[in-house]
Formats: structure tokens, C-alpha cells, sequence
């Protein structure tokens, strides 16, 4: 049975720590950033301290991430409270947004690829992904990994392995559309230096 194209951007699958929180950490989006951010999104830092979610990143790599966007806090200009959600709408807000991150070195996620989609021999290899349109109605990313690989560093991503079990499940047909299993390639935290 051939895979579905429907991507749910980067899906916690192991790290260090346990679920359901798997180590997140808050980050904050500035109050004038009207970049909407799902979750499942990977996010980028900026020089002024904030995070946005992050450009795609193909060929070019380069792309610095923050970590990955799993829900946010703000208050409501609309209904006069805190509202608690897995996406950032970009708007509706007074003051700046409180992100909630995955950045744990270690953590490792599921992620649907491309219409080409990979093979066992690109394990190892680095990739970059495309952000895709987010769900509204459920908040959930649409971003994808694309399927060229590389073996310089630059790129965000490294392929761990693929998803194959169990046989016949949503995304373990080869080919087009198929789940992998990928790793941070240049999350901020592995940037640290002089600490």
C-alpha cells in the first residue's frame, strides 16, 4: 500500500528525557513576529534573543535551529486570558509569546519526506526540509524533510533510519512519502561555545 502525502512536521519519537515533555524548554517570540508557528515546526534563533519559525532549508543548508515548536502561551487580546495552544495563531496577542521547544542534542523525531522520499542507503546522510502549510483546525505542521541528501554538516537534519515496523502501517512503504527517523544536525545547544 503506497504512503499518504500528509505531513505532520517533526514528531518527538525519543531524547533524553520522557513524554510527555521530553525536556522542552520555553523560548519567547517577540510580540511583533505575526509568523504563524504549528506544532511539529522547526524554529530558528534570532540575534535579538527571540525564536521564529524557520525558513525551508534545501540545498543552501545553513539553516540554524532553535529546536522544534511543540505549543506556546499568550494572553489574548480577544478573549482576556492566557490561552494555552499547540500553534501560534501570529496574532491576538498582548506582549510577547511564550514557546515551548524541544532542543534536547539527543532527541530524536519521525518526519514524513518528500514525493521522491528515501532510501536505506541515505541513513547517515544530512537533509534539509520544507515548512509546508500548517493546520489551522488542529494546529499540526505540515513540514516534510526533502529528500536530496548531503554529507556536509550544514544541513539541519542527519537520517537516523527509517520507519518499517510495523509492516504495512502508515509511512513503511518505500519510496514516495515514506517516515524516517532524523536527528538534529545543528540544534543551537550544540553550538554553545566557551561555557
Amino acid at each position: 500500500m503506497a504512503n499518504t502525502n500528509a505531513p505532520f512536521g517533526f514528531r518527538q519519537y525519543s531524547g533524553t528525557g520522557s513524554a510527555p515533555t521530553y525536556e522542552q524548554v520555553s523560548v519567547l517570540i517577540a510580540s511583533t513576529d505575526t509568523t504563524a508557528c504549528f506544532f511539529g515546526d522547526p524554529v530558528t534563533p534570532l540575534t535579538s534573543g527571540y525564536v521564529t519559525r524557520a525558513s525551508s532549508s534545501s540545498s543552501s543548508g545553513n539553516t540554524q535551529i532553535a529546536g522544534i515548536f511543540v505549543g506556546c502561551q499568550y494572553l489574548s487580546v480577544a478573549q482576556k486570558r492566557t490561552v494555552w495552544s499547540n500553534y501560534w495563531p501570529g496574532s491576538d496577542n498582548n506582549g510577547d509569546v511564550t514557546a515551548y521547544i524541544v532542543n534536547d542534542p539527543n532527541a530524536k523525531f519521525v518526519v514524513q519526506s518528500d514525493a521522491t522520499g528515501n532510501a536505506q542507503a541515505d541513513v547517515n546522510a544530512n537533509v534539509g526540509f520544507t515548512i509546508g502549510s500548517g493546520n489551522t483546525a488542529n494546529g499540526i505542521s505540515g513540514a516534510y524533510i526533502n529528500s536530496t541528501v548531503y554529507t556536509d554538516s550544514s544541513q539541519p537534519f542527519r537520517i537516523i533510519s527509517l520507519v518499517t515496523n510495523p509492516p504495512g502501517s502508515a509511512g513503511t512503504a518505500s519510496g514516495a512519502y515514506n517516515w524516517v527517523i532524523v536527528a538534529f544536525n545543528n540544534v543551537s545547544p550544540k553550538q554553545l561555545t566557551g561555557i
